[in-house]
């Protein structure tokens, strides 16, 4: 694990095409502690955890994985990160069904649905992940077609799939939606973004109390800068490489940092806490 308190870590300035490759980053993310040895906290659970082929996403379905889950991944296209991804999870001695495609398509949505609960006939914990940003230096420079694709792929798809997954999701099911940082302090370059973030909240807090009768839990994780291809398939060369630098630690975190969070609330640890967010952000004190 990362230590030390550093304000300014650079990385090699890199810039990859959308939505980015986990391989070609340098360095390497670390997504997993293969020394630290499982509990069985998830053991016979099925998680479907969308955008789990890298970043957080990964790092959180090979916790899960080694916690004894089964484990759904949709995602884009990405093939080899999620081929990666189910390889280190067959290490763990747990299934891994694989699910490409545009989450931003209602359809597809719903095919996802249809597909995992026919592999492994139910949904225990879902996990609302995938996203993206533009960045765009004002509001005027953001194109019609960029926000109706962020609030498609960062929004809308957590209200598709959660809807669909509902009717397969029994009393001690949960759901677990990633948010952002931005969601509570903004970001003047990614207006979209945060404010899909925003919603996240809202939607997480008001489905919380929608579904509290039925015994299914729903909270959130709100992580700061992450280390993941999203970054740098999002931003110039010279702000992937002091990514992260101006948080307290003064460095991005790691996808493996960030998992427990998401263990923690889908494990019966959690069994008193729904409608709540944690927020692994390297120190940023937010009113959440």
């Amino acid at each position: 694990m990362q230590k030390g308190n550093k304000k300014r870590q650079l990385r090699k300035p890199q810039h990859q095409p959308r939505p980015g490759s986990e391989r070609k980053l340098v360095p390497q993310p670390v997504f997993d502690y293969p020394e630290k040895e499982g509990s069985n906290k998830l053991r016979g659970k099925v998680a479907l955890i969308t955008g789990g082929d890298s970043g957080i996403g990964k790092a959180v379905a090979i916790l899960f994985a080694k916690e004894g889950a089964d484990i759904a991944i949709a995602y884009l296209n990405e093939h080899k990160d999620a081929r990666d991804t189910a390889a280190i999870i067959g290490k763990y001695n747990r299934r891994c069904y694989l699910l490409p495609g545009d989450l931003s398509n209602e359809r597809h949505c719903k095919t996802v649905i249809k597909k995992v609960t026919k592999e492994y006939k139910r949904i225990d914990i879902l996990i609302n992940n995938a996203a993206l940003h533009y960045e765009n230096k004002s509001l005027e420079d953001l194109t019609t077609h960029e926000l109706l694709k962020t609030f498609s792929i960062n929004i809308f798809s957590y209200f598709w799939l959660t809807r669909e997954a509902l009717p397969h999701m029994k009393k001690n099911s949960c759901i677990i939606n990633t948010a952002s940082v931005t969601a509570y302090r903004g970001s003047g370059g990614l207006i979209d973004y945060a404010s899909t973030k925003g919603a996240i909240v809202s939607f997480t807090r008001s489905l919380s109390s929608n579904l509290v009768k039925k015994g299914i839990r729903v909270n959130g994780v709100a992580p700061g800068p992450i280390w993941t291809p999203l970054i740098a398939s999002s931003f110039p060369r010279k702000k992937v490489a002091a990514f992260g630098s101006e948080v307290p630690m003064g460095r991005a975190g790691e996808p493996a940092e960030i998992a427990p969070s998401y263990l923690f609330l889908a494990s019966d640890d959690a069994s008193y806490i729904t409608g709540q967010f944690i927020h692994p952000n390297g120190g940023e004190i937010i009113n959440g």
